[in-house]
């Protein structure tokens, strides 16, 4: 039974503003952070010192080696050895080529659906060197691959920085994934969901970073003309975002997605498109729109928080016929008409207009200094009445009990509603306990 939570925390409200970057006065002199970072990511992985980073060379170990570190220093587990999960691939000539893949881990909060993932990826392999005649003289060229796609893996960096430390946000898991042998066959991410990640049936999204660099050109997102997916990203377009994708019909560049779809979860890819330098030796760092990456990283992340929150989106066609149908009791998020609380569907005004206008803090918590946040589970059934408040997660018996009495005692609400009926609707709410520190004289 999923439920939407509300905090009306300070965390969680300067965590909303998290996704953005700001500038100084002298922005135009001067990058912000996250441009900062991702230059130097890509300053890392497009170099030819990498020698274009073919799938099973010296290039890829490093570039894996180097995304490995970059994740453990943003507070990212990541799973398996130093050097990557790594895979073996039958080649023609008989002998094995070994690639590997990078996977991070950062877990959810929810208790219904912290073990449930949504899958942010990105590929690592590029084209590599090759040695060709040029007026009858050997010479080689090296396929940096900065847009493709170095880029991705520079916002993939960005993004896991970004929802490591907002992590108190996530209900689901975030699994970060770079891909290795990804460009020809999708070994990487074939490898990892048949062979290494133990629980694919419980990936309920992916998202795919591919060729994100030259936001001039657009900025587009490829959902196979999934519902739910184009659905959520109208709904991010609506907020106050810097960029927005176009969605299209139309797969702009074959990716990893392909491999998830094909095991029936959804996926969406995020990228810029194709440009001129495509798989030449001109795809280099000095391409790179840098200003634009980090007005579609913002998007992005906006929208990751938005589908580890949200409803699992469906892949069947009788998946959303059938949503909500048999449930007794219905999550938030699946309904087509929220509860209302003094005419507001949003949670935060019950807490606002009704918890903490009655919630009375306990003496004796207030003398030993108890404070926190208590988690609230309840139902609103088809009158709106407020039913089965019980404690999910608590602080202690006395401000546990005070948390479960102002829930319980709530007035009516207008019940929510699926399909034209009113339903037993599941809510959880964070009730929160803070003392102000006095002031020294």
């Amino acid at each position: 039974m999923r439920k939407g939570i509300v905090t009306l925390s300070l965390l969680c409200l300067a965590a909303f503003f998290a996704g953005a970057q700001y500038r100084t006065p002298y922005g135009a002199l001067e990058d912000s952070d996250a441009v900062s970072a991702m230059k130097e990511h890509v300053a890392y992985l497009a170099s030819p010192a990498r020698e274009g980073r073919k799938a099973g060379s010296e290039g890829e170990l490093e570039a894996a080696a180097y995304i490995a570190d970059k994740l453990v220093s943003y507070g990212v587990e990541v799973l398996g050895g130093p050097e990557g999960d790594l895979f073996g691939l039958k080649q023609e000539a008989g002998d094995t080529l070994t690639s590997r893949n990078v996977i991070g881990f950062i877990p959810g909060y929810d208790a219904a659906l912290r073990e449930h993932y949504i899958v942010i990826g990105a590929r690592l392999d590029n084209l590599g060197r090759m040695e060709m005649l040029v007026n009858g003289e050997p010479r080689e060229r090296i396929y940096c691959g900065a847009n493709g796609n170095a880029s991705g893996l520079a916002m993939l960096l960005q993004l896991a920085k970004m929802l490591s430390t907002n992590r108190v946000l996530l209900k689901r898991s975030v699994v970060i994934a770079a891909f290795g042998s990804s460009l020809e066959t999708g070994a990487g991410a074939w490898y990892f969901l048949n062979r290494s990640f133990n629980g694919k049936e419980k990936i309920d999204a992916m998202v795919n970073l591919d060729m994100v660099g030259t936001g001039s050109s657009g900025f587009y997102a490829f959902s196979s003309s999934n519902p739910d997916l184009n659905h959520l990203i109208t709904e991010v377009n609506g907020s106050l975002q810097p960029v927005k994708p176009e969605i299209v019909s139309l797969e702009p560049v074959s990716s990893d997605h392909r491999i998830f779809y094909a095991e029936e979860i959804p996926s969406v890819l995020f990228t810029t498109g194709m440009y001129p330098e495509y798989n030449t030796d001109r795809d280099v760092a000095s391409i790179l729109e840098y200003d634009d990456m980090e007005r579609e990283l913002e998007y992005i992340y906006h929208f990751c928080l938005a589908l580890a929150n949200g409803r699992k989106p469906a892949f069947r066609d009788d998946e959303y016929e059938n949503r909500g149908a048999a449930k007794d009791v219905v999550s938030l998020i699946d309904l087509d008409v929220r509860p209302t609380f003094f005419r507001s569907t949003d949670p935060a005004e019950f807490l606002r207009r009704w918890v903490y206008v009655y919630l009375r803090y306990p003496a004796s918590c207030v003398e030993e200094g108890v404070q926190g946040r208590v988690l609230v589970d309840f139902i609103i059934n088809e009158k709106g009445k407020v039913t089965d408040v019980k404690v999910s997660r608590g602080v202690d018996p006395r401000l546990d009990a005070e948390a479960v009495r102002v829930v319980s005692s709530s007035p009516d609400w207008r019940a929510g509603e699926l399909r034209g009926k009113k339903v037993k609707t599941a809510m959880s709410v964070w009730v929160e306990f803070r003392l102000e520190r006095r002031k020294k004289r």
